[in-house]
């Protein structure tokens, strides 16, 4: 392929400058010549590779650095690291060189984030400790996160290139490891971006359907905010206030999060964009007009004392302030209104990295040592967490980054900060290890309580404690924070580490007989293959004879099985297989892989799957080939860890197959009502209805029916004439 060199190279000059463009007026000369500096160096390494889509590499990093300077908001050390990001993973280019260049801390960061780029092109099989890796990176310098979030963002707004299992592969991990962390990390903006954008390519149909809407409804939105902004604007004006007010859709993911749990269609969700007030002020008044505000517009509209949140008072950890309220607006339908000054605005906009300021020369401030809080928390975890799988470490910490908040005190009036149902147990190990291992009960508010009570906001909280009291195993029934459950589980786990020793020289030794290598990758095999939770129970069951050779003798022949059919889907490095939508409408067989193989499959529990959806195989240790729907609710888990076990499918030609799926249909009751829908099902579709139920409340009635469906246009078409029957309100098809 021929390219315009002349061209391409003013075209990344011109991206270089628009780059400087944004950071020269806060960067003094000499930022601005470091940033030169690792320009020059990037272009360097970079001079001879090229993207996916056929241009220059260059541009990637550019685009990162954009993100990290304009989105993010961080200094030159970190625009430079961005720029550098992948130098040394691409290039000639040493972290020894670079130390030369830059110095070691931008040496360090590059390093850190050429680490985390090496283990997202390795199996997830062998992540476990490579995620470990990943947050400890994070914990040294979370600047490497912070680029890498960029770093990933920019690689989803420009997955369009890859091929369609890379891209659902990557999409996946990025809803399951970076959406959270950006969340976490204060960067709303970000986080739902990257959940809109892995949405796009894990469900096309659905983000398509929701962004048209959007866009259909954009009109009336904006005539709706002017309307709202004309009214509330001149009370505002007339005492005195500096303010802007804006208003902006809500996120794709959001919105179909709230169709899914709320069970609605795009029309029903009624708060799916919001309205925005800014204010300028100093920082003696900011509370203050933040409320005097509040007040003006609850006197111009109705609202809703149950949906205010008062995130100004008492900050989330993230450093996010704002006032939420929810009010009857000028339609008199329920809109959500922010209130935040300029300076929160910012911290919403660019979450941690605002508060980060301090390390290029900004004082620090009290939403920083809560972040140091936090990493130091994530550090906790990962050394007293050790024995935990993947899935189980990312769920813990997840827990922690998406957790809601109450705010209690301790007794000398000072406040601490724990997740929602939070219990007296979790604020003493919150306030020491020792006062944790020790607790026998609380006083709240004065009065006795046992170490199970959940906390409440404004609760005030003397913990009871005595030297005899030891962590016992029904701690960990109501405990819900990281560090209280690590600290007990590693005082147990203290307390049976011989009989896991034992049972691990055990098991060592059946092994060497049956001349399998020990080592972890076949501990998780084992683990998962027995269905335990940790390679400690797993060594356990051995010590205790509950597994034994004959136990052994299946699983070995269960992993003969196993590799088969891995090795068969290995053949090729790139096995980039998709599949077009079949033109076939009858169709009965799945089969897998680009040869379109006819293996043994079976239907995994957790999703009903019926001829013409799209479906992926997913390799299991145990039961062979497990066939789930792409709209899975583990779909994205599966891809996210184990992309390396999921492999192509499609259905092909079949007129005869039938399965069983689960209608759900609501409406106004009437005479005739039940007869109707019989006659659509059984008389005008010919459909097998294996079971119906309907119950009638008030005049209105929801009933759930089991059909027999030969495939997905029959299921279409009958919803489409069942929703024509007079009172229908609503069908849709339950996922088991």
């Amino acid at each position: 392929m021929s390219y315009d060199l002349e061209q391409e190279n003013k075209e990344i000059l011109a991206r270089y400058k628009d780059l400087i463009s944004n950071t020269y007026r806060t960067l003094d000369e000499e930022n601005n010549k470091l940033i030169r500096k690792a320009f020059d160096i990037a272009l360097d390494a970079h001079k001879d590779q090229r993207r996916k889509s056929g241009e220059p590499y260059i541009y990637h990093p550019i685009a990162v650095a954009k993100i990290v300077a304009t989105e993010i908001g961080l200094g030159a050390t970190s625009i430079a690291c961005a720029l550098l990001h992948d130098v040394i993973e691409d290039s000639d280019y040493t972290y020894e060189d670079l130390k030369k260049i830059f110095g070691e801390k931008i040496a360090n960061i590059v390093n850190g984030l050429t680490k985390i780029s090496i283990m997202n092109h390795q199996n997830i099989s062998v992540q476990s400790e490579n995620y470990r890796k990943l947050l400890l990176t994070l914990s040294e310098d979370f600047r490497v996160i912070l680029i890498k979030i960029a770093d990933r963002l920019h690689n989803m707004r420009t997955l369009e290139s890859m091929a369609p299992d890379k891209q659902k592969k990557i999409a996946s991990e990025t809803v399951y490891i970076y959406a959270p962390m950006a969340h976490r990390l204060g960067l709303y903006n970000i986080k739902s971006e990257l959940e809109d954008l892995s949405l796009k390519y894990n469900n096309p149909e659905i983000y398509s359907e929701i962004t048209e809407k959007l866009e259909l409804a954009k009109e009336s939105r904006e005539r709706y905010i002017e309307e709202f902004k004309k009214e509330a604007s001149e009370r505002l004006k007339e005492e005195g206030l500096n303010f802007t007010i804006k208003g902006r859709a809500k996120a794709i993911s959001s919105i179909y999060r709230k169709m899914l749990k709320q069970g609605v269609s795009f029309e029903e969700v009624f708060d799916n964009y919001a309205i925005r007030i800014i204010y300028k002020s100093d920082a003696k008044n900011e509370k203050f007009l933040a409320w005097k505000i509040y007040s003006i517009v609850t006197d111009v509209y109705h609202s809703n004392p149950s949906r205010m949140r008062d995130w100004i008072t008492q900050p989330r950890s993230t450093g996010y302030e704002s006032l939420h309220l929810t009010v009857l607006g000028p339609d008199r339908k329920w809109i959500e209104v922010q209130i935040r000054s300029e300076r929160m605005d910012e911290i919403a906009e660019k979450g941690v990295a605002a508060h980060y300021k301090y390390k290029e020369g900004y004082k620090q401030s009290s939403d920083d040592r809560n972040f140091e809080r936090w990493v130091t928390e994530i550090r906790d975890i990962l050394e007293q967490q050790q024995n935990l799988s993947t899935s189980e470490l990312l769920d813990n910490i997840k827990l922690n980054l998406y957790s809601k908040e109450v705010f209690v005190f301790t007794p000398k009036g000072e406040i601490k900060i724990l997740p929602t149902n939070a219990t007296a147990l979790d604020f003493a190990f919150a306030v020491h290890s020792d006062l944790g291992m020790k607790c026998l009960g609380a006083k709240i508010n004065g009065k006795l309580v046992p170490i199970s009570y959940v906390l409440q906001n404004g609760d005030q909280i003397d913990i009871l404690s005595s030297q005899n009291q030891k962590p016992k195993s029904d701690w960990l029934e109501f405990v819900v924070t990281s560090k209280a459950k690590s600290k007990i589980k590693s005082y147990l786990n203290s307390q049976k580490n011989q009989l896991v020793e034992d049972g691990k020289e055990i098991l060592q030794r059946k092994l060497r007989h049956a001349k399998i290598n020990f080592n972890d990758e076949e501990v998780n095999k084992l683990q998962k293959f027995f269905n335990l939770k940790s390679s400690q129970e797993l060594f356990l069951k051995f010590q205790s004879n509950e597994l034994d050779v004959s136990s052994l003798r299946k699983y070995i022949e269960s992993k003969n099985v196993f590799n088969n059919l891995l090795s068969r889907f290995r053949k090729s490095p790139s096995k980039n297989v998709h599949f077009e939508d079949p033109k076939e409408q009858n169709l009965d067989m799945i089969v897998f892989g680009k040869d379109e193989e006819k293996l043994n499959y079976s239907y995994a529990k957790c999703c009903t799957v019926i001829p013409g959806d799209k479906i992926f195989g997913f390799i299991t240790i145990s039961d062979g080939i497990k066939v789930h729907s792409d709209n899975c609710p583990n779909a994205i888990n599966l891809r996210a860890q184990y992309d390396y076990r999921v492999i192509p499918a499609k259905w092909v030609n079949a007129e005869s197959f039938k399965n069983r799926v689960k209608i759900e249909i609501e409406g106004l009751d009437r005479m005739g009502m039940i007869n109707d829908i019989t006659t659509v099902i059984s008389g005008s579709m010919g459909m097998d209805m294996k079971s119906m139920s309907i119950e009638s409340n008030n005049g209105v009635f929801m009933g759930n029916i089991n059909l027999e469906v030969k495939n997905k246009g029959q299921l279409e078409e009958t919803f489409k004439k069942l929703k024509n029957i007079d009172g229908v309100s609503r069908v849709r098809r339950l996922q088991s």
